[in-house]
C-alpha cells in the first residue's frame, strides 16, 4: 500500500506540502493554495526535493534558520493508487478522509520546470 500526507506548513509563506510515496521516499510539492477539493479546479504545486518517509509522521516546529522553518501538522493522509507516473503528468486515487478521489498532477510545459497543475478529476462513477 502506497502512503501519501498533507501537511499543513504556516512558514514565512504558509502553504500544504502534498507527499506522494515512490521508491522508498516522499516525491514532494508545495502547494501554496492547497489541495483541490472540487472537480477541474487548478492549483499551483510546486515540485520541491523528495523527503525521507519518516517525515510523513512528522508534526512540529522547524526552528528559525534551518531549512522550512515553521511549525507543520497532518492536514490529511492515507493510501493512494497510482493509475499512471510519467516526468509530465502522474494519475493518482487519494484515500484520505479529507482529499479523497481522483487527480492529475501536470507538469507545465512553459516557464518553470517545477511547476505542475494539481487538479481534482469528476468521480469516474
Amino acid at each position: 500500500m502506497l502512503r501519501f500526507v498533507v501537511q499543513e506548513h504556516r512558514s514565512r509563506r504558509p502553504h500544504f506540502d502534498f507527499r506522494l510515496e515512490k521508491n522508498g521516499v516522499f516525491k514532494s510539492w508545495a502547494v501554496p493554495k492547497g489541495i483541490p477539493d472540487e472537480p477541474d479546479v487548478k492549483r499551483l504545486a510546486v515540485q520541491v526535493d523528495d523527503h525521507d518517509l519518516a517525515f510523513g509522521d512528522f508534526e512540529g516546529e522547524i526552528p528559525r534558520g534551518d531549512y522550512g522553518a515553521g511549525t507543520i501538522s497532518i492536514w490529511d493522509k492515507g493510501s493512494y493508487d497510482p493509475e499512471s507516473w510519467s516526468e509530465r503528468k502522474i494519475v493518482f486515487t487519494l484515500h484520505g478522509e479529507r482529499s479523497a478521489g481522483w487527480f492529475h498532477l501536470i507538469r507545465f510545459t512553459k516557464g518553470r520546470p517545477n511547476d505542475w497543475f494539481f487538479i481534482k478529476l469528476p468521480d469516474s462513477n
